[in-house]
């Protein structure tokens, strides 16, 4: 297997903390998306979103969007992790989780980032407008990521899951590339960041 990156981006840390997680190492190919790598009619022949990450197998198809990739390599992989959940319950939790700091979070984020920096403008249209609103729609999830980490040791459960990846990605995103205080401005989050940021995996 061949995992096509750009290790800065977030999705592709996603993968790569994953993987970090199961212990597992593959092969890399480093792509420069910012000078268009992931453009070319070679990549768009594999990629089906044109995007990075994207996974190679042995047998030539490939697999687009991180948590595919994670799905498919936990599953690959056994391992007694269960990061996507354990049990029935646990499962739909770490689904509904995943999706609210996903969709609420950091998918905001990365409208913010794109639409108020204009950085892929030469490849997509950017609307300042639309960068402020999903700015804001960040700010107004923060308290809510806050309150249930106020309530609980991690997001989705009691656990460790693939959600905790997500939301410490997008905390970091909203600390770096849109210049919120979160860790000051939110006790539990910063408690929780700290904490997931010691784990051997987020060291590696």
């Amino acid at each position: 297997m061949k995992l096509y990156e750009t290790a800065m981006t977030p999705s592709c840390r996603r993968v790569s903390l994953f993987l970090n997680e199961l212990g597992i190492d593959i092969e890399r190919v480093a792509l420069n998306v910012r000078e268009g790598d992931n453009l070319s009619a070679d990549y768009a022949a594999k990629a089906v979103n044109g995007k990075v990450p994207m996974l190679e197998l042995d047998s030539g198809e490939t697999l687009c969007e991180s948590v595919a990739i994670c799905r498919y390599v936990d599953e690959q992989f056994p391992n007694s992790l269960a990061l996507f959940g354990q049990d029935p319950l646990e499962k739909a939790q770490v689904e509904m989780w995943h999706r609210v700091v996903e969709l609420q979070g950091l998918y905001a984020g990365f409208q913010a980032f794109r639409n108020l920096t204009g950085v892929y403008s030469d490849r997509e249209r950017c609307v300042k407008e639309w960068g402020e609103e999903s700015k804001k729609r960040v700010e107004e999830f923060l308290p809510i990521l806050n309150q249930r980490l106020s309530e609980s040791a991690f997001v989705a459960s009691s656990r460790f899951t693939i959600v905790d990846i997500t939301a410490f990605i997008f905390v970091g995103f909203c600390t770096k590339a849109l210049e919120l205080d979160v860790l000051a401005q939110y006790p539990a989050i910063a408690t929780w960041f700290n904490s997931v940021a010691a784990r051997p995996a987020f060291q590696a």
